[in-house]
């Protein structure tokens, strides 16, 4: 067995408290407070919390380094239920932290990984990814919430998900943070061993180096831009949101168009107060998109009436549950519907639901045109568990009677995610990638639309239940990233915001305030080329899953080897 680290830094007390540190810096890391380079650092210390050779020590620090990230991290949970559910919310996730500090330990223990800097960084990270995917998998298909990818949507960094994905994305910024703990300690051994200083400051610089080219070596990636993309800043949610003249469309990076230019219109409707009980007044939320809706078309005769050659739009996008009432059944929605399509001149993508005979529900998007009715429909594939379906229902209501708040279970489609778009403008029909909600966190949904032919991606979201949080600023990070992973512009639509549009390389171009009601016109670059990122499909998650569970099943192996030689000694 290696030698336990005994030093003052190896401490029971010490490790708790790097671990501590590093759940603040990962929350710091996300919006609204968005410190990006906290997330490199937050990996640092929590490679030093790491420092103790003993398994169970590792779940414990990686346990509370996670309890302390995403207990603050999804607040917003307690805001849409209650203390009980947003604390096993968090708890669940933190698992993932305490796994990975687990497994880490264990595959630190191999001869090779242990004494050869380059594979302790190498392996630090493929264990670190390679949890994170677990963790997005399982249990109840997983939940991606908090990847340390989606914390640098504005930064260099995150461009590689262009190359490989969130998955890639994550790797780079773990391998950044174990070289910067490495960085550090060598520098802390050159003031201890001045024979040695030369050594250490040389190997000090070396991993400071590799870690600044991993973190902004992607800005050198050939990441789709037109060049005149406009960045809008992105304050956190509390914060006043300029508002722009409405009227004009907002250019998403039209240079780099490869099949034409959609004109879209985004409706965010709002509702009178925020939390659950405002979102049961279904009449006040659709006639609030209907209302929105009317404003599109008044920008559509504004631009009219100024000379504009193309004023009007494709598609209107309305947000996840823009009307809780299926049109396909209430005759008053869908008279309503059909005149204000009629009244926009393009079909309207409504948010809804659909109650089957059979029993349960879909949430679904249905591409609305007036006099047609519906003409394509998405229905969500990967319902959140206890949030629209609850397992275990008989069991987890012994604990908390918030599961009676979902009264009928949504089912999960089996559809491709794409709604298919006619445009008379266009003379053909564009294919539309579609995501709702939470899915946008599921790489292989929005990958899979873009494998099914989407040249633009929408992410309809209802963020009304989460109160003043940072819900949808997280959300809309995902967005920026799953729009450079994809290679496409993408357009995150919200009842109550944050919306935004976002062009192929990530730019926020423009986004919306939270609380308001508020509406956007857009062009978006059409897009048919795949990324290196689509290209791979599932390959890099696989691989670095495989590999994070080999590594600690063999570092596991060792241990156990040499314990039973041990013994037999």
């Amino acid at each position: 067995m290696p030698r336990s680290d005994t030093s003052f830094w190896a401490s029971r007390g010490v490790t708790l408290l790097l671990a501590l540190a590093a759940g603040v810096a990962m929350w710091a890391a996300f919006p609204d407070v968005a410190w990006w380079p906290l997330g490199i650092v937050a990996v640092a210390l929590l490679h030093a919390a790491l420092r103790r050779d003993h398994a169970g020590w590792g779940f414990l620090a990686g346990l509370v380094a996670g309890l302390t990230f995403f207990v603050p991290h999804v607040h917003w949970a307690y805001e849409a239920t209650a203390l009980l559910p947003w604390f096993a919310l968090a708890a669940l996730a933190a698992l993932g932290f305490a796994v990975f500090g687990m497994a880490w330990v264990w595959a630190r223990r191999l001869p090779w990984v242990r004494d050869r800097a380059w594979v302790h960084v190498l392996a630090f990270a493929t264990v670190w990814t390679a949890v994170e995917q677990w963790r997005s998998e399982v249990p109840f298909g997983g939940f991606p919430w908090g990847r340390l990818a989606w914390s640098v949507a504005g930064a260099p960094t995150g461009r590689s998900a262009w190359l490989g994905g969130s998955t890639l994305v994550s790797f780079l910024l773990a391998g950044a943070g174990a070289l910067l703990a490495l960085a550090v300690a060598r520098a802390v051994a050159a003031v201890r061993e001045p024979r040695a200083r030369r050594r250490h400051l040389v190997a000090a610089g070396v991993s400071a180096v590799v870690a600044a080219v991993a973190v902004l070596g992607p800005a050198a990636l050939p990441l789709p831009r037109a060049g005149d993309e406009q960045q809008v800043p992105s304050p956190p949610v509390t914060a006043a949101v300029h508002v722009p003249d409405r009227s004009v469309f907002v250019d998403a990076g039209i240079g780099t168009a490869q099949a034409g230019v959609l004109q879209v219109g985004a409706v965010q409707g709002n509702v009178n107060e925020p939390g659950l009980e405002s979102f049961y007044n279904r009449a006040e939320v659709l006639n609030n998109h209907l209302d929105g809706t009317r404003a599109v078309a008044a920008d559509v005769d504004a631009r009219a009436a100024a000379g504009e050659p193309h004023p009007g739009v494709d598609v209107v996008l309305w947000p996840e549950n823009g009307s809780d009432l299926d049109p396909q059944e209430a005759q008053d929605v869908a008279l309503a519907l059909d005149d204000a399509s009629a009244d926009v001149g393009a079909p309207i993508l409504v948010g809804a639901q659909e109650f089957p005979a059979t029993g349960g529900r879909y949430n679904v998007l249905l591409l609305w045109q007036d006099g047609q009715g519906v003409i394509s429909r998405y229905a969500k594939q990967h319902p959140a568990p206890f949030g629209e379906y609850i397992p275990l229902r008989s069991f987890v209501r012994l604990f908390t009677d918030q599961v009676d708040r979902v009264t009928t279970d949504m089912i999960a489609a089996t559809n491709p995610p794409v709604i298919d778009l006619p445009s008379e403008r266009l003379g053909r029909t564009v294919r539309l990638g579609t995501a709702i909600c939470f899915e946008v966190a599921y790489d292989e949904i929005l990958r899979d639309s873009v494998r099914h032919g989407a040249e633009v991606l929408v992410v309809p979201t209802n963020n009304a239940s989460f109160g003043v949080t940072p819900e949808s600023t997280q959300q809309l990070q995902m967005t920026r990233i799953q729009a450079i992973a994809n290679g496409r512009a993408a357009v995150q639509v919200s009842t109550v915001g944050v919306s935004g549009v976002v062009a192929p390389d990530g730019t926020l171009v423009a986004r919306t305030g939270l609380f308001t009601a508020d509406h956007l016109s857009a062009r978006l670059p059409l897009r048919t080329s795949w990324t290196p990122a689509i290209a791979a499909g599932y390959w890099p998650g696989w691989t670095v899953s495989a590999s994070g569970g080999l590594l600690a099943l063999a570092g596991l192996a060792v241990s156990l080897r040499r314990r039973r030689q041990e013994d037999a000694a």
